[in-house]
Parts: C-alpha cells; sequence; structure tokens
C-alpha cells in the first residue's frame, strides 16, 4: 500500500505527513486494519524498541470543579457518583504513589481538579513532590494542575517536578462545543508556560466526543506544532451524569486507526494509550501496543481500570517489555536537543495555531485537564461519520472507582 510505504519513510525521518495522509489513515477499511498497525509498528520500534513506559495516576483532589467540561465527571453540576475530596496530605500522595511504583510505574502523575491552583495549591504540590522523590529514587513526577499563573510552573520545576501535563483535548474549532468556562487559546498558554519553565510539556486530546476526522487531525497537528514530550491519547468514557453519557461513538478499529495516525504525525514523541483503553479497545488493547509505547496502570482519576497484573501480563504476553527507571524514555536525538522535545522539530511542524490542555482531569483520562459545553448545546455526535459510530453502548465496562486515593481500600496497581 503505497500510502503506509510513504508513512513509514516519513515517519522514519521525522518527516510530517500530509493532512492528505493522515486522513487517509483514518479512513482505511478494516481489511486494511493490521497493514495500518503493522506499518505504525515499524515507526513506534524505530524510536522505542519494545519498551512499554508505565505511569501511574494520583487523584490529590477530586470532584467539585468550577469547570463546564462536558466530558467530565468532575464537572461544575456533575452527577456522577464518583468519589469527592479535598486535598490529599503529601504522604497519603506519597502512599498512594508508592502502589503504582511497587506495580512498575515510573512516572507518577498528580491530578487535582479545578480551574487552576492558588499559590498555596503549588506549596501543597512541591510538598507531595518532594516527599515522593525522597522516598523513591529515579521517579519522575509530572503535575497536572489546570491553568498556570505566571511564576506558578517554575515553582513547581524548582520543587522537583519533571513534567506538566494539559491536554487540548480537540480541535480549535471546536473547542467551544466541549468548554465553555475557558477557551483553547487558555490550555496553549499554560503549555508554553510549562516549555519556558524548563518542563517537560506532556498535552493530548480525547477522542470519541463526536468528533470529525478534520478535528482529530487539526488536534493532533496542533500538538505537533506545540512541540511536547508526550501525547496522551485519552478514548472517552461515557459516565452517566455527564453531558457526553450517551457518546458512544468507538470501536476498536477506529481507536487503532486513531493510535497510528498520532504515531506517524508525531514518529519519535512517548504516545500515551490514557483513559478508555479497556471500554473501547477491549480484547485488542495488545494490538495498541505496537502504537503506542506508554500506558496508565491501573485505575485512572475517577474510574477504574483493568488490574494491574493483567496489564504487565498484556505487556509481557504481546512480547513487549516494561521500560526501567534506568532508560531514558525518549529518543538521543530529542535529548540531547536539550529542548525536552515533542513530536518533532519546530520547522516540520507545520502551520496551526498552538493549544493547550485546561483545569481539572478527565474522570477517566490520562492526566488531563478538562474542558467543555453546556448541557443544553447540540452534541457534537452529528459531525460523526456514521461507520464510525457502530460502537455499543457498553456501560457494564464503567465502574467509578471506588479504592485508592481518597479511601481506605488497596489501589489497583
Amino acid at each position: 500500500m503505497d500510502l503506509l510505504n510513504t508513512l513509514v519513510d516519513k515517519g522514519l525521518r521525522r518527516e510530517l505527513p500530509t493532512r492528505e495522509e493522515a486522513l487517509a489513515v483514518l479512513a482505511t477499511s478494516d481489511d486494511e486494519l493490521l497493514d495500518v498497525v503493522t506499518a505504525a509498528g515499524k515507526v513506534r520500534r524505530q524510536w522505542f524498541g519494545r519498551r512499554v513506559k508505565l505511569n501511574y495516576l494520583v487523584n490529590l483532589k477530586s470532584g467539585l470543579c468550577p469547570e463546564d467540561c462536558s466530558y467530565c465527571s468532575q464537572r461544575l453540576g456533575s452527577k456522577a457518583g464518583i468519589l469527592k475530596y479535598t486535598w490529599l496530605k503529601p504522604d497519603q500522595a506519597s502512599e498512594a504513589a508508592a502502589a503504582g511504583l511497587a506495580g512498575g510505574a515510573k512516572r507518577v502523575c498528580l491530578v487535582a481538579s479545578g480551574r487552576g491552583p492558588t499559590d498555596r495549591d503549588v506549596d501543597r504540590v512541591s510538598d507531595t513532590i518532594k516527599a515522593i522523590k525522597d522516598q523513591n529514587e529515579g521517579v519522575e513526577v509530572c503535575a497536572c494542575l489546570g491553568l498556570l499563573s505566571d511564576g506558578q510552573a517554575e515553582r513547581l520545576r524548582e520543587a522537583g517536578a519533571d513534567a506538566y501535563n494539559h491536554n487540548l483535548n480537540t480541535s480549535e474549532s471546536t473547542y467551544g462545543d466541549i468548554t465553555t468556562t475557558h477557551t483553547y487559546a487558555d490550555r496553549v498558554d499554560t503549555v508554553q508556560k510549562a516549555h519556558a519553565a524548563g518542563l517537560s510539556a506532556c498535552s493530548g486530546l480525547i477522542a470519541g466526543m463526536g468528533e470529525s476526522d478534520e478535528d482529530l487531525v487539526d488536534v493532533v497537528y496542533s500538538l505537533r506544532a506545540l512541540d511536547p514530550d508526550s501525547v496522551p491519547v485519552n478514548f472517552l468514557i461515557p459516565v452517566e451524569g455527564t453531558p457526553l453519557a450517551k457518546e458512544w461513538n468507538l470501536t476498536p478499529q477506529r481507536c487503532l486507526r486513531i493510535l497510528a495516525m498520532v504515531r506517524f504525525v508525531c514518529p519519535d514523541v512517548e504516545v500515551r494509550i490514557a483513559g478508555g483503553r479497556e471500554v473501547h479497545l477491549r480484547t485488542m488493547q495488545p494490538l495498541a501496543l505496537h502504537l503506542a509505547n506508554s500506558i496508565f496502570l491501573g485505575d485512572y482519576l475517577t474510574t477504574e481500570g483493568q488490574a494491574g497484573k493483567a496489564d504487565l501480563e498484556m505487556i509481557a504476553d504481546a512480547g513487549f517489555e516494561v521500560e526501567g527507571t534506568g532508560q531514558v524514555t525518549l529518543p538521543e536525538h530529542r535529548v540531547t536537543a536539550g529542548t525536552g522535545g515533542g513530536c518533532g522539530s519546530h520547522a516540520e511542524s507545520g502551520c496551526g495555531s498552538h493549544a493547550d490542555t485546561g483545569c481539572g482531569s478527565h474522570e477517566g483520562g490520562g492526566c488531563g485537564p478538562c474542558g467543555s459545553a453546556a448541557d443544553e448545546q447540540a452534541p457534537a455526535a452529528a459531525r460523526v461519520p456514521e461507520t464510525a459510530r457502530a460502537s455499543e453502548a457498553r456501560t457494564d465496562l464503567v465502574a467509578v472507582r471506588r479504592r485508592g486515593a481518597g479511601t481506605d481500600l488497596a489501589p489497583n496497581a
């Protein structure tokens, strides 16, 4: 298939595909799916071998967010029956993180719902970062606290944070359909603040909210221009009590095509399968490891993931290995560039506005803040091609988290 040969060649050279080529990946048929996975897998192995990086989420403050992100169970007015609690103390957060690290996680993602942190909140998180790093040599810590004010990124960096997450979530043109309490530009600004402070930028998307193929390509091209080190790909978990609870637009095959498209556009970046993989990829999760080089271990922010032991068994059975703390995630050319890197050099980025991630966190998502449309706004599902809207609602696979951080029960790790 000429398209796939071209995309492999470009991926091995870190060359940006055309928009038409990216759209063509999403338009491939089910008969071509294994060819698409094989082609993108060649690019993944070129830059990351067979290593899989494990990340672990700690929800520092759950629920009661003032933002109206449509996909999020922690949003303003959410009727979802999630855990609600205020800030964990540093020792509580460190204890929660230890479970994930014992399970093989290399990075801990500290997430808190809300529009953005106060200076006092930054102090709290700084104490937590120090507690985790004092007790765990070699651990990476990523903070995800929403929109940052001037100077806050620098303070987190001084406290020992390695990275900051703030997701774009969707295309700039449709962002207002998902969130009204902050803007796409707000998200861009926070990612740029993290970059400027020397933090590794982490910014990704949420698929399955009713977006078109063009929207998906737009947001991934904006991410490439933004140049993060890691791109989390969330698949919407339609939680009852949220405006998007009825949006079941994904099939396992579409999820794989989306991951392949992200890999081709961002060949040498850490592509992370985040929230929703168990719900939408289901038994095809192992195939996704040929496309992404990073996953979350265990549970998410407000929903449960599959057992941590099952994650480790899946990685081993698929012929991959867990990345150790002594191994460098990014390819050498990105590390030596000294920029923290992203999915390609700025010269190759193409045009398109930068984007940023928001405030609060995706309930099932990979440490990324939220943004959403008001309940009365028309759903975006009408934009989705009929062929992509074939997935039956699997509400049996959506379980609200009742263990781990904020509870007296042992976490899943």
